[in-house]
This record gives C-alpha cells, sequence and structure tokens, in this order.
C-alpha cells in the first residue's frame, strides 16, 4: 500500500488528510482516505468525524474524499438559513379569503364560522352542554331480563336490597331493575348516589326524574347499614381466607403423597437389583 499525507485545508490547523492507495487484490487502484486530528486520533468516516468535532464546525459543505468545502452545497446552506431565518421573523401572509368547509359528518358541504382574534368578537359557549350529555328516561330498564351465571353455568342468585330501596320509581320498575341502575350509578358518576329527591316524581316521573340518580325514592345510609355492611364483609373475608388455607393444606397434601409414592418406587427398583 502507498500512503501519503498532507495537511488538510477544509479542517482547523493541525489536521492532516492521508490517502492510502491499495496496490493488489481486486481493488487494486482504489484509495481509502482517513484524517488525523492534532492529537493523532484517526477518524474513518464523515460521521465520526462530525461527532468527534460537534458543534464547533458545520461539515455540511465537506468533501469527506477531496478534504475540501464545496462552494456550491455551502451557498446553498447560507440561503436557506437566511430563508429560515426570515420566515421566523416576518409571518407569511394568509392571502385566502375564503372560509373553511366543513367536510366530516354531513355529505353535503356546510361552511365553518370564521373566528378571528379582534377585540370585538365575542364567543359565548356554555360549559354545562359541553361536559353533560343527555340521558334517555329510564334507560335502566334495557337492563332487565340479564342474568349472571357462574362457571358452572348455574344462575348466580341475586342479592337482596335493603328495605330502604324497596320502593322503584316509574312504570314497570322492578328489583332487578332498581339493582341495575344502582349499580350503574356507582360505577359510572363520582356524585353520591341520594336517589329521586324530587317529591313530584311520583306523580308524572316522566317530567320530574333525574337522569344521574337511580330510579329509587330518596334515602339515608344509617351508622347501623355501614355496621351490617362492615360485618358482612369481615365474613365474606374470613370465608375467603379459610378457602385458600384448605386450598394451599391440599396442594401440600397431594405434594407430600407424590414425593412417597415416588419414594416407595425407588425402593421398590433398589430391591428388584
Amino acid at each position: 500500500m502507498e500512503r501519503k499525507r498532507w495537511g488538510c485545508a477544509g479542517l482547523p490547523q493541525g489536521w492532516k488528510r492521508e490517502e492510502v492507495t491499495r496496490k493488489s487484490g481486486l481493488s487494486a487502484g482504489k484509495s481509502d482516505v482517513y484524517y488525523f486530528s492534532p492529537t493523532g486520533k484517526k477518524f474513518r468516516s464523515k460521521p465520526q468525524l462530525a461527532r468527534y468535532l460537534g458543534n464547533s464546525m458545520d461539515l455540511s459543505s465537506f468533501d469527506f474524499r477531496t478534504g475540501k468545502m464545496l462552494m456550491s452545497k455551502l451557498n446553498k446552506n447560507r440561503q436557506r438559513l437566511r430563508y429560515e431565518n426570515n420566515s421566523q421573523t416576518k409571518g407569511k401572509p394568509d392571502l385566502n379569503t375564503s372560509l373553511p368547509v366543513r367536510q366530516t359528518a354531513s355529505i353535503f358541504k356546510q361552511p365553518v364560522t370564521k373566528v378571528t382574534n379582534h377585540p370585538s368578537n365575542k364567543v359565548k359557549t356554555d360549559p354545562q352542554k359541553a361536559i353533560d350529555q343527555p340521558r334517555q328516561l329510564f334507560w335502566e330498564k334495557k337492563l332487565s331480563g340479564l342474568n349472571a351465571f357462574d362457571i358452572a353455568e348455574e344462575l348466580v342468585k341475586t342479592m337482596d336490597l335493603p328495605k330502604g330501596l324497596q320502593a322503584g320509581v316509574g312504570p314497570g320498575c322492578t328489583d332487578k331493575t332498581l339493582l341495575s341502575a344502582i349499580a350503574s350509578a356507582l360505577h359510572t358518576s363520582a356524585a353520591p348516589i341520594t336517589g329521586q329527591l324530587s317529591a313530584a316524581v311520583e306523580k308524572n316521573p316522566g317530567v320530574w326524574l333525574n337522569t344521574a340518580q337511580p330510579l329509587c325514592k330518596a334515602f339515608m345510609v344509617t351508622d347501623e347499614d355501614i355496621r351490617k355492611q362492615e360485618e358482612l364483609v369481615y365474613s365474606v373475608r374470613k370465608k375467603l381466607e379459610e378457602a385458600l388455607m384448605a386450598d394451599m393444606l391440599a396442594h401440600v397434601e397431594e405434594a407430600t403423597g407424590q414425593g412417597d409414592a415416588l419414594r416407595e418406587e425407588d425402593n421398590d427398583s433398589m430391591e428388584e437389583v
């Protein structure tokens, strides 16, 4: 290989450019270009050189093969930077005076109201309409007739509601419908569940019904109700703990029985030998 090294005019002072010409093989006559920093570090590619120099030098117009700055690329980069700076300082004028057209929901083109930032313009918004969506009256009746089944495809017994929640509001309201309404209200709303507070809802539920509350009269949760619920939760947790303990003991007994059976088989095989 023939090596030639000399200074590089396209890089800062102290940088060297080396050209290695291959003398043999299928690639004979071709040359490889390397660069050496003032400290002697060797660079084999332009990305490696750019990472080393960082922001200290712009290599976008640098030709790695010749070691020179290409004036055509340099002029284009300067023009691009000048255009970007002008674009940032000066906003592009909007010469289009026609209003935009809505082309989403309807098949017919509908004009869109254009609102500008003029001081005299006032946009009125109703935040209540954006938050509260209308609900259908007695929508809970759609859940009637639906039953829950366990893994053995047996009907799950429905829970009994407290006495204060037995009376439903509206036509054809049963205990199952009321239970579905209360469960839906607990899962879909963060507001407290109080029932229908208006006394006029019994006379005309289609007018005075509050769709955000379940289909039952107003009720009050007492301390006694809370105490009973706590006892019920405690008993269920106790049964669950006992069931888990029994299952664990059954697994331990099964594993012990399998170990004894393996040991007996080993003993029998040893006796036969």
